[in-house]
């Protein structure tokens, strides 16, 4: 490893031009003393690398010197499609190794496209989480990738719909959405693979027996088909609405790209108070609850009834457990 963190040191230095001690040994993960150390290493094996002291100090390589010894390691290689997503890369656990590959990559570019190459990362940046949520806290997400990768069988605990269940799984693909992270994987035999979320997996065993992925298994294609197939049976019922401006204008910034459609298509002219009446897919009755609530009254379901029922049972129980100030004057 302390061949590795050399050729580092030099590369850093060659892509930032000048480096202190402390920075090189935060950007190292080290100590200072040991920077001093492999310095000395450098100067013995004929590095023309030096130090200046003082406050615009640092230690600095030649003008002109250049290293080449910036080729790829077989896991470097590996996870080169991983050097643009440093976030899910550390999730992983490949985040040393695509951290060193965007180093040699960088350092490997003539200076225009260096230059180029550091303002593209400072103009552009991939956050994958949503707003309210920073992804899955995936503990076996490393794990599941190294038997992806190695294409070894798991045996996994894990919590669905009903219950925990222990399945042994045939890892084909790991796919990130939404910050959260699934694992496309079969069962034994079974020749049909599912979806699982990686953090609902409670515990991973790794398996010795290795499994044959199927030549013409493309993940990609089968996650863009699993996904169609998702949103078709996502919205298998109806409800009719009313709507008032504000919760129509709520509706677009909140609900999904069918349910806007579909509100868009069937609604009709509005009343004299601008509230239009209009109907859209729900995926059930608790969902719905759940989401028409967060429009709260500018909503007024009409049917199904028992979607009407239950959201008029929340709004008495609001009321009951938040009742009028009686030292409160009425607004006039």
């Amino acid at each position: 490893m302390r061949a590795s963190r050399l050729l580092s040191l030099l590369l850093l230095l060659q892509q930032h031009g000048r480096l202190t001690a402390t920075q090189l040994a935060e950007r190292l993960a080290v100590s200072p003393r040991t920077i001093y150390r492999d310095v000395e290493s450098l100067h013995a094996a004929g590095i023309p690398l030096y130090g200046e002291a003082g406050h615009a100090g640092g230690y600095h390589l030649v003008d002109g010197w250049r290293t080449r010894l910036t080729g790829l390691t077989a896991d470097e290689a590996d996870r080169l499609f991983l050097a643009g997503l440093p976030g899910p890369a550390d999730e992983l656990g490949y985040g040393d190794v695509v951290g060193a590959l965007r180093l040699k990559l960088h350092a490997a570019l003539p200076a225009p496209l260096r230059d180029r190459a550091t303002q593209l990362q400072q103009r552009f940046h991939l956050d994958t989480p949503g707003w309210y949520a920073d992804g899955d806290a995936s503990p076996e997400l490393s794990r599941t990738a190294e038997a992806v990768w190695r294409q070894h069988r798991i045996e996994v605990r894990y919590r669905g719909w009903n219950g925990e269940v222990t399945r042994v799984l045939e890892p084909y693909g790991l796919v990130l959405k939404g910050g959260r992270w699934y694992v496309v994987a079969d069962q034994p035999g079974r020749g049909a693979p599912a979806t699982y979320r990686v953090n609902q997996i409670l515990a991973l065993t790794p398996l010795p027996q290795e499994f044959v992925r199927p030549a013409d298994f493309d993940l990609p294609a089968w996650w863009r088909a699993h996904v169609v197939q998702f949103r078709a049976r996502l919205h298998r019922d109806e409800a009719t609405v009313r709507l008032s401006p504000a919760g129509r204008q709520r509706l677009r910034e909140i609900g999904s790209d069918p349910v806007v459609t579909a509100v868009d298509a069937s609604a009709q002219p509005p009343d004299a108070r601008g509230w239009v009446t209009a109907v859209l897919p729900i995926e059930s009755l608790t969902h719905a609850h759940g989401e028409l609530l967060r429009l709260g009254a500018d909503v007024e379901v009409l049917t199904p009834v028992a979607l009407r029922e239950r959201l008029a049972a929340t709004a008495a129980a609001l009321a009951a457990l938040y009742p009028p100030d009686p030292t409160t004057p009425p607004t006039a």
